[in-house]
């Protein structure tokens, strides 16, 4: 987990996405520091429900747009399992400017807790000398399922 807080973790996403040219709307902001807050991999729709009182009942189309502008610039990650998003922890390094053709590739590994749905992030490194010749990786991800720490004791 990243020794950042909330409001320093959005300050660099911010800085992430400037630094790609695009703009970091309040709106994206405010969805990316619910899923910091939250600290567990959470549902759209239970965003759209947080996000009401304060953006004026944003339509579904709204939020998956913003999570997928985020999850674009590597900022949260999709738990494919549970169709849900988590904050990307950004103590280790990510090429945030779209540069699929770089030769290192980061593996997003998720720790799933079939007790109490917790989501714990890790990362591998380079895994382009297992790809097959001419792929492109462009995004991986693997879940691990079992129990965490926490409910095995």
């Amino acid at each position: 987990m990243s020794d950042m807080n909330t409001e320093e973790r959005v300050n660099r996403a911010r800085a992430i996405v400037e630094g790609a040219g695009e703009r970091f709307t309040p709106l994206r902001a405010h969805v990316l520091e619910l899923i910091i807050e939250d600290g567990k991999a959470i549902k759209a729709y239970d965003l759209l429900d947080r996000l009401k009182p304060d953006v004026g009942s944003p339509k579904p189309p709204t939020v998956y747009r913003a999570l997928e502008f985020l999850s674009r610039h590597g900022l949260i990650h999709r738990v494919e399992a549970l169709n849900a998003f988590i904050a990307c922890d950004h103590s280790h390094t990510h090429t945030h400017d779209g540069d699929h053709g770089h030769d290192h590739h980061h593996l997003a590994e998720f720790f799933i807790c079939e007790n109490c749905s917790g989501v714990e992030e890790r990362h591998a490194h380079d895994h382009g000398d297992c790809r097959p010749d001419g792929f492109a990786i462009h995004r991986s991800v693997v879940e691990h399922y079992g129990t965490c720490a926490a409910c095995a004791a």
